[in-house]
């Protein structure tokens, strides 16, 4: 079990004898029997943690710089206190300097006699010690009060005590809401509140932390400033990297905005009878992470078309493609765009872009030459688009319920390829499924002025064309009619292109 043989080995040995019997009688326990299991597995690892971070401080104290070619770390070979217990212990290099940030929050200064004197916060040590304490709550307190000392602020707001004196309190008070003790002896007492999980506690300590020493927020406000930016990385794989860090308020509303794009009017996709169980799945495959990706690039697009952006050469902002006619054609034809480092774009993605937004059709001759200069194909205006919106209501795919002011109008019948831009031609598609309607199977054909769409067959065996839900005036209309459901005779063109037909 162990690499070598150590003092301590039957003692773990013992422990993981003592904790097998809880791990096999978890799969058959009852819910409560459940649930005490792993209270009591949870006192165990905090004894753990406690002797964990003990353990971190004391190897970081034998590592410190000061000890040179003495010290422990450097005698063994490694840079550092945390490479140490990296490679003895096998954790991620970030557990070991969490052990040792808090180990060193709480260990007491040395003396010049040697001896180590109290430490800071001497009730997170004992509850951490005894087992009362996770290490996680014990991490956050320390985290939170410990720059207030570091600061030196020379009186706290409430009179008499001082900003140590405050520190107390607010570890007291810390102590026993994470534990369920007193907050005078922080004594574990079942007949008080029960004890907070620990992020409840992290924003006890940022309150406590906010009304010992304001003018640490204007500190942390400083740093925000400097470190608040966004980096573009260089296209690799299809993608570009993304990087860099939001000011709190900026964060908040991106994520206001990702709210009103991602939030679902439903809980799942359409179910089709006609389909077998075993086709039947989840509507939307994507992954939370892509879905936030695609409701920027909605936001992105409705704002770049708003009437007050900023101009760009006197012009609004144009996103420019750039593709040969005979690249259009081909499926796998490439495509280029200017800010993509001249990386090339897909083919697809050249006939979204064309879509959405004007198409110029430009001639050259063999040596580049521009020989001939055509006019910009209009886009859909905002009177077309408001029709639109208020025959379609929102994304027309089945299932996906992004709203008309979130959504792009689709040529039904390409743009490119001659699609008038017209209302008999244009649905309202979200980014994601505009993006993908090549490939995503679904398929869009416009009968007498309105959109009904076909399913893929993994999701509709029968491959049945079905009107879009529309909006509340269509399904209204609808109810009054009571319509067969057969399409009318005459259709235009189709959109998308199903695999497998």
């Amino acid at each position: 079990m162990f690499d070598r043989r150590s003092p301590f080995d039957d003692l773990l040995l013992q422990v993981a004898a003592a904790l097998e019997p809880l791990r096999a009688e978890a799969g058959a326990a009852r819910d409560d029997l459940l649930i005490d299991i792993l209270r009591s597995v949870e006192a165990v690892g905090r004894w753990v943690d406690a002797a964990r971070v003990t353990l971190a401080g004391e190897i970081a104290q034998r590592s410190r710089p000061t000890l040179g070619a003495e010290g422990l770390a450097t005698a063994r070979g490694c840079r550092s206190a945390a490479e140490l217990i990296e490679r003895v212990t096998l954790v991620s290099g970030a557990t070991a300097r969490a052990r040792i940030r808090t180990a060193t929050s709480l260990r007491g200064e040395t003396s010049l006699t040697g001896d180590e004197l109290p430490g800071p916060f001497p009730l997170v040590a004992s509850a951490l010690d005894d087992g009362t304490l996770g290490i996680d709550a014990a991490s956050t307190i320390v985290a939170s009060l410990a720059p207030i000392l570091h600061r030196g602020v020379a009186e706290g707001p409430v009179p008499g005590i001082g900003v140590v004196g405050g520190v107390a309190a607010a570890e007291a008070a810390l102590v026993a809401a994470a534990t369920g003790g007193d907050v005078d002896g922080v004594e574990p007492a079942r007949s008080l509140e029960p004890a907070a999980p620990a992020d409840d506690i992290r924003v006890m300590a940022q309150t406590w932390a906010l009304f010992l020493d304001p003018d640490g927020v204007l500190a942390d406000e400083h740093t925000a400033q400097r470190r608040r930016g966004i980096t573009f990385g260089r296209m690799r794989g299809g993608t570009v990297p993304v990087r860099g860090e939001l000011l709190p308020e900026v964060a908040a509303q991106w994520k206001r905005l990702e709210d009103a794009y991602l939030n679902p009017r439903v809980a799942s996709g359409p179910r089709f009878e006609e389909s077998p169980d075993e086709l039947d799945g989840p509507l939307d495959p994507r992954s939370s992470t892509q879905k936030r990706h695609d409701a920027l690039a909605g936001i992105l697009t409705v704002a770049a078309g708003m009437d007050d952006v900023p101009q760009l050469g006197g012009a609004a902002p144009v996103l420019v493609v750039t593709v040969d006619a005979e690249e259009l054609d081909r499926d796998a034809g490439a495509a280029f765009i200017q800010g993509a480092d001249d990386a090339p774009l897909s083919i697809a993605a050249a006939r979204h872009v064309g879509c959405s937004g004007a198409v110029q059709r430009v001639r050259v001759d063999g040596f580049g030459r521009i020989v001939s200069l055509g006019a910009p194909q209009r886009i859909f205006n905002r009177h077309q688009r408001r029709a639109i919106a208020q025959r379609d209501g929102g994304c027309v795919i089945p299932g996906c319920h992004v709203p008309a002011t979130w959504c792009e109008v689709h040529h039904v019948e390409e743009a490119a390829r001659g699609g008038p831009t017209h209302t008999d031609n244009g649905v309202l598609l979200c980014w994601h499924h505009h993006r993908t309607i090549e490939t995503n199977g679904w398929e869009i054909r416009m009968i007498s002025g309105v959109p009904w769409v076909r399913a893929p067959r993994w999701l509709d065996l029968s491959r049945r064309w079905r009107p879009s839900v529309g909006s509340q005036h269509r399904q209204l209309a609808k109810l009054r009619r009571d319509p067969a459901g057969t399409p009318p005779a005459s259709a235009t063109g189709t959109s998308g292109r199903p695999r497998g037909r």
